[in-house]
């Protein structure tokens, strides 16, 4: 029986291992079919811009691999509206489809998974 999947993002995309870690986990997860949603909050929320120079900054380009994740049925991308405050990120720069919800929304909607991994 398919379960209800929630990870969560907290760390900047500077943080390569901990972004690279999530973005497993939820593969893994889709690929055992899986109902998977990925929620970036505090820092996180860096990772889903499309401006971040990934080659610039020395690190691996995940905004490729989060462009993939829609083939992996993970197509239910989260950011935290405080968070996309607090670091100046519009949501017109986001690389990714994402649905933008505040913290009433975020504790609604992470009482509707089976499982939450925060990463």
């Amino acid at each position: 029986m398919s379960k209800n999947v929630l990870i969560i993002s907290q760390t900047s995309p500077f943080d390569q291992n901990s972004l690279k870690e999530a973005l497993d986990v939820a593969l893994i997860y889709a690929a055992i079919d899986q109902q998977v949603s990925w929620l970036f909050t505090g820092s996180a929320v860096l990772s889903l811009q499309k401006a971040l120079n990934a080659p610039l900054l020395s690190l691996k380009d995940m905004f490729k691999q989060l462009k993939t994740l829609e083939i992996y049925d993970v197509e239910r991308v989260y950011a935290c509206q405080s968070a996309m405050e607090e670091f100046n990120v519009s949501a017109h720069s986001l690389a990714v489809a994402t649905e933008i919800k505040n913290q009433h929304e975020i504790l609604a909607l992470i009482k509707q998974h089976d499982f939450v991994v925060t990463l």
